[in-house]
């Protein structure tokens, strides 16, 4: 473990003490590994062999019999179930479509594992496309760990989906998913999800790295190099490298769930360092058309950088690489590929949604699968916040996110949260659901809880999950801890549901001196109400009507709280203690941060918005 990670991870604990209460309501039962990992890449073929020494710990109640690994590659073959997949939904990835049933043999992708071995038995193993199951001679028992070694091939697609060869742009390798990848076991069991293009899911790891490739070609890889003097490449301001064809490069990298690279001949390598964080890492091909744009991308990272280390928590590792390549943008342990022919705003855009997933893919790995929103959103919800920051802009950072939820909601396509990533209908409800919906069901919390300990509880669950496999009621409960409220009746309704959300101020009756305001629910989403009363002398006070099954109110934000609002009454009214003529406007959420369908009807009288 490197002495940065280590310094990061001490002042996590200290947080944790400092913070009023244990923190680690995380489960710590999660499966360990250490991975040392030696490809040979032919770059004119585009083959390579490998070898993999996996430490596997097994930290499960159960004795496991046999390993599931990964094979990603295979899913670049005309028939495999990614072919199939994206030739049958209604809406198919325009990058995908039908090219990979038109691909030549030396244009698919393919891994296989020609030898695995445990103690030096030589295991039996079968394959099921991009999945493997290895008998293992000796089961490991539980709290107990096994060795083995394996020996694979492969062969790189071309560049069809986040991995292959010879991208859109002229990058020669994108290694994302290149080797064979043990799958994980939870308290579910094995999760053996084909490649279907979706989402991922790991297990914790210390990985070593070992690249031989062609002298010429620059290396961008998860992980620090260790021999920079030998290598150079921009690593180090000269090498000592003498006129041999073939370069090996050691990465190390601790407390990571995969492993990614990439490698062209032509990239230029760049450095820029955050003020108390890690090294960053430019990688691009010169094309003058945007030598500006990466020229600038530094100087607005270290910014990002600067602001997710305060408002979410420290980057916990010492560098993070930007490296052009890919098909779009994916992010993996210290590095994303992004594509890099953009202008300054979509070149900063997607390097910040990228690097913003270090905080909720990288230090808390999620079943992405299952729960695609909860890396997905929580990078949304933060990444337009920063990109507000880094542009100067006003308005509420979310408010795309809401148009984009409006735009689903109500559709046939509209699908529950609670939705296995891969088993959507159609790709937008996916998209919108995963990222949107995602977003949204954070910044909302904003009318729950309050802006800031909406913040609070998201730093919480940062730390409390750090390094673990978080689910929705980790982070759950990470905001239950820092609002004191109850929260399950919102996550339910989100995970579980499709229900629309709709409130109105009906009316205002005079009532004796006071006035007398009716409120309704017409939505099946439950929501608390925040009122904004506008007096006719121009002041205005703002409501809390909590619900009773969040049992304690929100503060921030609040002149006065009013009785709580029984989920099971359509209805509500309170009275004002002031004349009718007294009260110019009553309104539900002004702010805007509700998903209210009906805004028409969310203020009395019924006027147009001043």
């Amino acid at each position: 473990m490197t002495c940065v990670l280590r310094a990061t991870l001490c002042a996590f604990a200290f947080l944790e003490l400092v913070d009023g209460g244990t923190l680690a309501q995380c489960s710590d039962r999660q499966q360990r590994i250490a991975v040392e990992l030696h490809v040979r890449m032919d770059v004119k073929d585009h083959l390579y062999e490998g070898r993999m020494v996996l430490r596997y710990f097994n930290n499960s109640p159960d004795t496991l019999p046999y390993l599931y690994f990964h094979l990603y590659p295979n899913a670049f073959k005309p028939g495999s179930e990614m072919d199939i997949r994206s030739r049958s939904v209604p809406d198919p990835d325009k990058r995908i479509g039908d090219r990979i049933a038109g691909l030549a043999p030396g244009e698919q992708g393919a891994l296989t594992c020609s030898s695995v071995e445990q103690g030096g038995a030589v295991l039996s193993t079968s394959e099921d496309g991009t999945l493997m199951k290895c008998d293992l001679v000796e089961p490991v028992l539980p709290g107990g760990n096994t060795t083995l070694e394996l020996t694979f091939q492969g062969q790189v697609p071309v560049q069809i989906r986040r991995s292959g060869r010879d991208n859109a742009e002229g990058v020669d390798l994108s290694m994302t998913q290149w080797y064979p990848k043990v799958a994980a076991y939870d308290q579910r069991g094995w999760h053996t999800d084909p490649y279907v293009a979706r989402e991922f899911y790991g297990e914790w790891g210390d990985y070593e790295l070992y690249i031989t490739i062609d002298a010429s070609y620059t290396v961008a890889a998860t992980g620090v190099l260790q021999n920079q003097g030998e290598i150079g490449h921009g690593y180090a301001e000269s090498s000592a490298a003498d006129d041999r064809s073939e370069l090996t490069w050691h990465f190390k990298a601790d407390q990571v769930h995969d492993v990614a690279w990439a490698a062209d001949p032509d990239y230029v390598h760049t450095t820029a360092q955050v003020p108390g964080g890690p090294l960053l890492r430019f990688f691009h091909i010169p094309d003058e058309e945007f030598e500006d744009a990466w020229a600038r991308l530094p100087e607005y990272m270290v910014r990002s950088f600067q602001f997710m280390n305060e408002r979410f928590g420290a980057y916990p590792w010492p560098e993070y690489a930007f490296v052009q390549g890919g098909d779009g943008g994916m992010e993996y342990p210290m590095l994303t590929l992004i594509t890099g022919k953009r202008r300054l705003g979509s070149l900063v855009g997607v390097s910040v949604h990228e690097s913003v997933h270090s905080w909720f893919y990288g230090m808390l790995a999620s079943n992405e699968a299952q729960y695609p929103w909860m890396d997905e959103g929580g990078t949304e919800f933060a990444g337009s916040r920063v990109m507000q920051h880094l542009f100067d802009g006003e308005g509420d950072p979310h408010a795309p996110s809401m148009d984009a939820y409006f735009a689903l909601v109500g559709q046939p396509d509209d699908e529950p949260m609670g939705v296995h990533a891969d088993h959507f209908m159609t790709n937008r409800a996916y998209y919108a659901t995963a990222y949107s919906k995602g977003e949204l069901l954070l910044s909302q919390l904003r009318s729950v809880m309050g802006d800031s300990a909406l913040l609070n509880g998201m730093r919480r669950y940062i730390r409390a999950c750090r390094f673990k496999h978080p689910g929705p009621v980790d982070l759950e409960l990470a905001l239950e801890k820092s609002s004191g409220m109850v929260l399950d009746w919102y996550f339910d309704q989100w995970l579980h549901t499709t229900r629309m959300l709709d409130m109105a101020v009906d009316s205002m009756v005079a009532e004796g001196g006071a006035t007398r305001v009716h409120l309704s629910r017409n939505g099946g989403f439950l929501m608390p109400a925040t009122l904004t009363i506008r007096h006719s002398n121009g002041v205005t006070r703002t409501l809390g009507i909590p619900l009773t099954l969040m049992r304690s109110p929100r503060s921030e934000g609040i002149d006065e709280v009013l009785p709580p609002w029984s989920w099971t009454d359509r209805t509500y009214s309170f009275l004002l203690p002031m004349p009718i003529n007294e009260v110019e406007v009553v309104q539900i959420d002004r702010e805007n941060w509700t998903m209210d369908l009906d805004r028409s009807n969310d203020r009395y009288p019924r006027k147009e918005e001043d």
